[in-house]
């Protein structure tokens, strides 16, 4: 007895599946590979949204990207639509504001959550990689710690205190503390 072929999926089949009235169950697609989550906690909500402020100040003072957060529509292709939960394309892309203009992601950002763990430490950081983003940030905020991603790596570099991004034509780079990040409510 034969086992089921699963299915593979493109970028429009799950687009058809996305309800933009109700962004959760949030889908995502990499090489086929359908991921469906349910909606984060208020945590991983936390997270995204300091995250998001502070990069928002840091790009209003530097002008060399335009931040973003989740439900999004990324593509790289027939067979993959992420939706980070915080990334960074060029200012120049981003004055589009067309999902299909933005390519050349400058950072990427993803707060796990348990639904999350595999797609955002494996699935979706070997895609990113794969796609020359400079800079992933896979952001544990049970534990406190950030894993540092780069095309070229094989095992996560760790930060401790701070985590820092330099982009290019930046004057200085942005960096938070992680306990500024994690601090308490």
């Amino acid at each position: 007895m034969g086992m089921p072929v699963p299915l593979y999926y493109t970028a429009d089949m799950v687009r058809e599946l996305i309800d933009e009235d109700r962004p959760w169950p949030r889908y995502e697609l990499v090489h086929g590979e359908l991921l469906v989550r349910p909606a984060p906690r208020a945590w991983h909500q936390e997270i995204v949204a300091r995250l998001l402020v502070a990069l928002r100040t840091y790009l209003e003072r530097e002008m060399v990207g335009h931040v973003l957060m989740a439900p999004a529509d990324i593509s790289w292709g027939d067979d993959t639509l992420v939706q980070p939960d915080v990334f960074v394309f060029p200012l120049e892309e981003a004055r589009h504001l067309d999902w299909r203009q933005l390519k050349t992601m400058l950072l990427c950002a993803e707060v796990l959550s348990p639904s999350s763990l595999r797609a955002d430490r494996f699935t979706k950081r070997r895609l990113y990689q794969d796609e020359g983003v400079p800079v992933y940030w896979v952001i544990d905020a049970d534990a406190q710690k950030v894993e540092v991603w780069r095309p070229d790596l094989v095992f996560p570099e760790f930060a401790h205190e701070n985590i820092t991004w330099h982009p290019t034509g930046a004057t200085v780079p942005f960096v938070p503390s992680l306990e500024a990040l994690f601090k308490p409510l």
